[in-house]
């Protein structure tokens, strides 16, 4: 009887033994938010800050809730912040005749994010607007940029749509009648479509409707459409800008992993594609979805960026700056932390 019992409690010790490492490993993301200058700035943290970094920067108009999922399966193994820019999510949204809405100057903000937090050298994930506000970040600091993660987050003019150029042709000249040809984006109706177009049946029940709900929720806040109008009217800025990134990309080379929707009714394949002309070690995975490729295929995204990353970034000094309170820091950041358990973390 004692002999079977202990057997028994030697089975239940090694059963609890075998759960224990995957409970301890499991990330936790945390809800901060840190002020620049006079703007509090929202992100989404997780991982150990002695592990390499990974900057996830959003696209047009959602926020950091895109990578929501994203974030769990990455922070076993890297140091991953996602923030808001002003005027999205969750960060301060100052009245524009307070705040110029510019790329240059959401990249501004963002450059002193990193700094407040203490990344003194990371991964970029771009996406959409990120991909302009990450690629500016790049030309100031080529040092801190250890890779680049491009999902649909353009930098030359072939991977403009038709429609998408069409536009930015129009917008040049900052009239009224360009403004207002803008605005048709910013309905309820333009933010399911841009989630589901290029996105088979199959696929459809992938997307989470409060991903486009929270969008239009947030872009409904008073003054926001106003907001998002001057940055779209600014586009055209990052074009004249593609010239100076792809002289960075040549004359600097680092290590590039493109994970592309190729049905992105906005950004097309041929960006993607590109991207290899000034880095011909780029790597390229093109997946059959639309825009918001994270919807639908975030596991093998998932995978594909952690398997580039061992390749590409482990091997570097690691990234020592992230700091789980950035208080006192450079840009005299305050922060306040709410914390949850991210599910879902993958093993390598």
């Amino acid at each position: 009887m004692c002999r079977a019992f202990f057997a028994a409690a030697l089975a239940a010790i090694a059963l609890l033994d075998s759960f224990s490492p995957s409970t301890a490993a499991e990330p936790v993301t945390r809800y901060r938010t840190v002020t620049v200058g006079d703007i509090k700035v929202f992100y989404r943290e997780a991982g150990d800050p002695k592990k390499p970094a990974l900057l996830l920067l959003h696209g047009f108009p959602t926020s950091s809730h895109m990578f929501r999922n994203l974030i769990p399966l990455l922070a076993d193994r890297y140091h991953v912040i996602a923030p808001d820019y002003p005027g999205f999510g969750f960060s301060d949204a100052p009245d524009r005749t307070q705040f110029n809405y510019t790329f240059g100057h959401l990249t501004e903000v963002m450059d002193g994010f990193t700094q407040a937090v203490g990344l003194k050298r990371y991964a970029m994930y771009i996406f959409d607007y990120g991909a302009p506000v990450g690629l500016r970040l790049a030309l100031a600091h080529p040092e801190r940029v250890t890779a680049i993660i491009s999902q649909n987050g353009n930098a030359y003019e072939e991977g403009l749509s038709a429609g998408f150029a069409g536009r930015l042709r129009a917008s040049r000249e900052p009239t009224e009648q360009a403004r207002a040809a803008w605005r048709a984006a910013l309905t309820p109706e333009a933010g399911q479509r841009r989630y589901l177009t290029g996105v088979s049946e199959a696929h459809r029940v992938l997307v989470a409707p409060e991903a486009f709900a929270l969008d239009s929720a947030l872009l409904s806040r008073p003054g926001n459409d106003e907001i998002q109008l001057d940055l779209l009217m600014d586009y055209g800025s990052n074009v004249a800008l593609y010239p100076e990134v792809q002289e960075y990309l040549r004359r600097t080379h680092p290590p590039v992993l493109l994970v592309w929707g190729k049905n992105d009714q906005t950004f097309v394949p041929a960006g993607a594609e590109a991207f290899k002309r000034d880095v011909p070690g780029a790597e390229m995975h093109l997946y059959d979805t639309g825009h918001f490729a994270l919807e639908t295929h975030l596991h093998e995204i998932a995978g594909t960026i952690r398997d580039f990353l061992r390749r590409k970034v482990d091997r570097l000094p690691a990234t020592i700056g992230g700091i789980p309170h950035p208080a006192g820091t450079q840009s005299s950041a305050r922060s306040q932390d709410h914390s949850a358990p991210a599910m879902g973390a993958t093993s390598p």
